[in-house]
């Protein structure tokens, strides 16, 4: 029996969170939950994410809600989000990703690789930070979905939280591997460390990936060489990839360097990349390396649509 199956269900079915004849709900306090709570119950929350999680049935839209708080959910372990159609939501305000007080975080002491693997299908993320500051010389990231139609709505993706990592080739904030998936509203990468020589992407869009959708997303990074794309496509088929205004920002020391190319992308994939909107660069001069299949509904010349400089008055 989840928690308070009437009233959250009617309060879950208002917030837009799919539901079920049989759905569970979960509650987990970080500040003040315990794993031996019997979590559905808000005076009995669970502890942490992946104790709830352990309580969903797949595929039946059971739902972990998460109360926002200064207390993360530091993981002792990585987690693998294989279950379809079980969501998880923050109970916080709906900040678009960054600062987001639900948080769940890795650091120097598990130095995890990763903090989430979203390999299921259909489940749905809402506010909710993904914190990797793991410092041991391997690839990290946030957050790899491998999974397909999968939503994330105010969500934060921010990996590579130390130099070490931020300098391997291999890191990242956000890698997609799976078909469908929809990102609102969403923040990928951060601005706080500086990328370094392996020049890592903040969103990797790799084998598997097709037909993503970000949209009113924060896509920022933080770096001093101009080569260093804040986005990677690799020789991937694609098919149709949407950015619906969407910021692409870098910050480096004194606004001294901007970014050659907002994207770096392996001339060898099928793909379409759909600039819908009112994308915009910041601190990035160009949109891509080889942007012979990106396109953009902005005023010609069509290279530079969405580029910017800062007023002179």
């Amino acid at each position: 029996m989840g928690l308070y199956p009437k009233e959250i269900l009617e309060y879950l079915t208002l917030s837009g969170v799919p539901r079920g004849m049989y759905s569970n709900i979960y509650c987990v306090d970080t500040a003040n939950g315990s794993a031996s709570n019997a979590g559905d119950r808000w005076k009995q929350p669970y502890a942490s994410v992946a104790t709830a999680y352990a309580a969903c049935t797949t595929a039946q839209h059971d739902t972990i809600l998460m109360v926002g708080s200064g207390t993360a959910d530091t993981l002792a372990a990585a987690i693998t989000w294989s279950k379809n159609f079980t969501h998880l939501v923050g109970l916080t305000n709906d900040l678009p990703g960054i600062g987001q007080r639900c948080r769940v975080v890795g650091g120097a002491t598990t130095d995890l690789t990763v903090i989430a693997t979203v390999s299921g299908t259909g489940n749905y993320f809402r506010n909710i930070q993904f914190y990797n500051g793991a410092d041991a010389d391997v690839d990290n990231g946030a957050v790899v979905v491998s999974g397909s139609r999968n939503v994330f709505e105010n969500c934060a993706f921010v990996g590579m939280q130390h130099a070490t990592p931020a300098a391997r080739a291999g890191s990242y904030s956000l890698k997609v591997t799976g078909s469908e998936n929809y990102f609102k509203s969403c923040m990928i990468g951060y601005d706080s460390i500086t990328r370094g020589a392996g020049e890592p992407p903040e969103l990797w869009l790799a084998t598997g990936c097709s037909k993503a959708i970000f949209e009113d997303c924060m896509i920022l990074c933080r770096s001093e060489t101009a080569t260093a794309s804040p986005v990677k496509i690799d020789a991937v088929n694609l098919g149709l990839v949407v950015f619906k205004n969407c910021l692409f920002a870098n910050t480096s020391t004194n606004w001294a360097t901007s970014l050659t190319d907002c994207f770096t992308i392996t001339a060898t994939g099928t793909h379409y990349i759909a600039l819908n909107g009112n994308n915009q660069l910041v601190g990035i001069t160009g949109w891509a390396d080889t942007p012979t299949r990106m396109y953009q509904n902005l005023p010609t010349p069509a290279n530079t649509g969405g580029t910017n400089v800062a007023p002179t008055t």
